[in-house]
């Protein structure tokens, strides 16, 4: 079988493509490497002035090298092998948007840093209790969270989809979009009442 992409590999290819250096780009895509990127290696330290990374399906496992990407806003990881969100702390205090569906997550430990982190797509990965599910509820800033197709969600969607919504904001109740669909408050309907 071919030998994995190294993300330095896949960087040059990337800067031969877009003319451009890593280095000095706001925004690289290396999804859908082929022979996939396995690792993030060390190499990541070079995107210093990324805003917006791309690793979307490759064969990544762990999070790892985000020490050097103090401007990082988005992450891009979905379909990948990846099964913890350790490695995440080290962009905790920039990064806006994880977007990590398709991947083999069950657990959010170590989610509670990501202080900044207004949106989290994590469709399809392995999260099955409400323990877990609430640790989302200690993101300030969270409001868009797409969470279908997860154990836990699809025990509740067979039952009746407004089940969902309404337990899952329960316990996350700073949230303004749910799987795509707009999440109105009691308490604001009770206001436009008045």
């Amino acid at each position: 079988m071919a030998k994995a992409t190294t993300i330095k590999e896949a960087l040059a290819k990337w800067e031969e493509k877009n003319g451009q250096k890593a280095s000095e780009a706001k925004e690289v895509k290396l999804y859908g490497q082929i022979p996939p990127v396995e690792k993030m290696d060390e190499s990541l330290s070079t995107l210093v002035n990324c805003e917006k990374l791309s690793l979307s399906t490759n064969c990544i496992e762990r999070i790892a090298n985000l020490n050097s990407l103090k401007n990082l806003r988005i992450l891009s990881l979905g379909r990948n092998n990846i099964k913890n969100l350790n490695g995440l702390e080290a962009v905790a205090d920039t990064l806006e948007e994880l977007w990590i569906s398709y991947n083999f997550i069950e657990k959010l430990r170590g989610i509670r840093v990501m202080k900044k982190l207004k949106v989290l797509y994590m469709s399809n990965n392995l999260v099955k209790d409400w323990a877990e599910f609430v640790r989302l509820a200690e993101l300030p800033l969270l409001e868009d969270l797409v969470f279908v197709g997860n154990p836990l969600q699809e025990k509740y969607a067979s039952d009746q989809k407004n089940n969902w919504i309404e337990e899952a904001t329960k316990r996350v109740p700073k949230l303004k979009k749910l799987d795509g669909i707009l999440v109105i408050k009691q308490e604001e309907e009770e206001e436009g009442a008045n």
